[in-house]
This record gives C-alpha cells, sequence and structure tokens, in this order.
C-alpha cells in the first residue's frame, strides 16, 4: 500500500514488483496475490490497460487510517469513546 499511496498514478504488478525488489525479495506471482486480494477487499482499484491490469490505492492513507479508528471506536460504548477521544486530543496537543 505504501507504494500506491505514494505515487498519483495507477501501477502494473511488475511496476510494483519492481519498486519493492530493492526493499523485499518477492515473486512476482505473490505481489500480483495481494493486488488482487487487496482489489477484493476494496482497499485498492483496478482498471484493465490491454492485458495488464493497473492499480492505485483506493483513499488516501489519511482516509484509510480515519475508516479504521472510527471502526475501532464504533465497538466501545459512549464512555469509552469519549475516554479514548479525550487520550487522542491530549497527545495530540501535547
Amino acid at each position: 500500500m505504501d507504494i500506491l499511496w505514494s505515487r498519483p498514478e495507477a501501477l502494473s504488478v511488475r511496476e510494483v514488483h519492481e519498486l519493492l525488489a530493492p526493499e523485499r525479495d518477492l515473486a512476482y506471482t505473490t505481489v500480483m496475490t495481494v493486488l488482487d486480494r487487496l482489489s477484493k477487499k476494496n482497499l485498492v482499484v483496478r482498471n484493465l490497460d490491454g492485458r495488464a491490469w493497473l492499480y492505485r490505492a483506493a483513499k488516501s492513507r489519511a482516509a484509510e487510517v480515519a475508516s479504521e479508528v472510527l471502526e475501532l471506536l464504533n465497538r466501545l460504548d459512549a464512555q469509552e469513546r469519549s475516554e479514548v477521544l479525550a487520550s487522542v486530543n491530549a497527545a495530540v496537543h501535547s
């Protein structure tokens, strides 16, 4: 996801694989499988360009983190949510 978030344009599996290569020794098929699974989870959007799928992040990193935080907050009751938000607010303003 970091690679997709860092690029404004959609990328092919090959491009993602090449950008990951200096950091991780991953098979091309592994990258393809992960991107396919991320697409099925609606975390990435893919469009067919000729014979290649091009992938881009469905949301910005900030929007994705906000969605995850809201999902966690929805698990709490009102009192617990207030406590968590007060703690976050204090940490942000310290």
